[in-house]
């Protein structure tokens, strides 16, 4: 259950279109409806509408869900003088679709618009119109409208209505107000809640899936990124584990920089002579950190190499620092993301992090100054010093030795092209769905290996929480 001290951690200010997108669908996850949202959207919109007391009222509605909130609006103004122009053609949405059907039933002028010439014949509406309501694009506007909502746009320019914009202004349509529904999406709006549940933005679900795109077609070999995971020596077996979950997570090259050497055909060995990290390897390593877009460091490295992590840390443009390399100082990259779990944490703050989710997350927050922190537990925490959320995925079986290492591997692999932050929540939420998968098919006995192997039908797949 969400506490009402969780608030502090929603975010505030402008959301991109990407990020609502996510929130959205994270609702959904939750058990909110895309038509729940619809409805509580197009009800505020026309709560704004008969606000501005218009004796008559149009409502411009594209194909998509933006027009389907414009129609709702139309809905609950039927009592008024109100005409609905709707893009007509295939691509419409679902649920605007619904929402057209629903609206043939009241008593609202509906006049369909597929090009320039439809919209010239209904120049009657506009001019009539003490209100004009665009509904055409929302978070899809984006570049010139083409025909017919270029028409739509300019129709409604040449007119003295007053003018609203649901969530975004379409482009060329100059609203006097911008109702936006959630969070903002452009300066200067209005914000409407329509009951979007607060666990949907500050705890990673499916929806934080949709930031990650198909590979192209014509992708060259290393356009998936260059991972070097640097470790090994007392525990061999750690960056073998790192680099395979890079690899399941997508990135194209994996390098192991290691004194042990382990026959894994998929990754690339960069042999250390001797038996662990030292100076002597410095040069080494700073060479093939110039190579890689993410290095990985501390799986399986012992408490004997730090200063070559942190002198290593400073070449590197991003690195993701895990395990043994968690220790003070820390390893600072240009931009870096640590995966501490709970005993890591106390060793460089001074403090074991607090039991309840709260406080936990301040202390995180409060201690993510030089980057991204992963705290790993029954709950992840994943903070930048400013954002918070919460990972709730995961498996009693995850207590098996070796998958952080996979963790910290998927989360360099998704940090090839993601931003830091969004690839640690990313990454805790894949790692935890993938632990969940193994536990619902074997229910117990989880190898690491397992975790690597299910990494990629959590995070190219988009299925459902269980």
């Amino acid at each position: 259950m969400v506490r009402r001290e969780c608030l502090e951690f929603r975010e505030q200010g402008i959301i991109s279109a990407a990020r609502m997108r996510a929130v959205d669908e994270n609702a959904m996850a939750l058990g909110v409806t895309s038509l729940q949202l619809m409805e509580s959207a197009g009800k505020a919109l026309s709560d704004l509408v008969r606000s501005l007391d218009a004796d008559t009222v149009l409502i411009l509605c594209g194909k998509g869900n933006n027009g389907g909130d414009g129609m709702v609006a139309a809905r609950h103004l039927q009592d008024l003088e109100v005409s609905v122009i709707y893009l007509e053609g295939q691509g419409r949405s679902p649920d605007c679709d619904h929402q057209l059907k629903v609206l043939s039933s009241c008593p609202v002028d509906l006049a369909p618009a597929r090009c320039h010439e439809d919209v010239v014949a209904l120049n009657t509406h506009f001019q009539e119109a003490g209100c004009i309501v665009d509904a055409l694009l929302g978070t899809g506007s984006t570049g010139t409208p083409r025909e017919p909502i270029r028409s739509l746009v300019e129709a409604s320019q040449r007119t003295t209505a007053v003018k609203v914009s649901a969530d975004v202004p379409t482009p060329g349509f100059v609203p006097d107000h911008i109702l936006a529904f959630h969070r903002p999406k452009v300066e200067g709006s209005l914000v409407a809640d329509i009951g979007i549940p607060l666990e949907a933005e500050i705890t990673v679900g499916p929806g934080d899936l949709t930031v990650m795109q198909r590979k192209d077609p014509g992708a060259h070999k290393g356009a998936g990124g260059e991972v070097l995971v640097v470790g090994g020596g007392p525990y061999q077996g750690a960056p073998y584990l790192a680099g395979l979950g890079a690899l399941r997570a997508g990135a194209d090259i994996v390098r192991i920089a290691s004194p042990v050497f382990e026959p894994v055909p998929d990754l690339i060995y960069e042999r250390l002579e001797g038996k662990r990290i030292g100076a002597r390897h410095v040069e080494t390593l700073k060479a093939l950190a110039e190579r890689a877009d993410v290095v990985v460091m501390g799986n399986g490295l012992g408490d004997k190499s730090h200063g070559v992590m942190v002198e290593l840390a400073r070449s590197c443009r991003r690195a993701v620092v895990d395990a043994d390399a968690i220790r003070t100082p820390l390893p600072q990259a240009e931009d870096t993301i640590y995966t501490p779990h709970a005993g890591e944490f106390a060793r460089i703050t001074g403090a074991l992090p607090p039991g309840e989710p709260v406080p936990r997350a301040r202390a995180v927050r409060d201690a993510a100054r030089t980057g991204t922190i992963l705290l790993k537990g029954k709950t992840d925490i994943i903070s930048d010093g400013k954002r918070v959320r919460f990972n709730r995925t995961g498996s009693p079986l995850m207590t098996v030795g070796g998958t952080g290492d996979v963790l910290a591997g998927v989360t360099a692999a998704l940090f090839c092209h993601l931003p830091a932050f969004e690839s640690a929540c990313l990454a805790a939420y894949v790692n935890g769905r993938a632990g969940m998968g193994i536990e619902k098919a074997f229910g117990g006995g989880m190898l690491p290996t397992d975790l690597v192997d299910r990494i990629p039908l959590e995070l190219f797949q988009r299925s459902e929480p269980t």
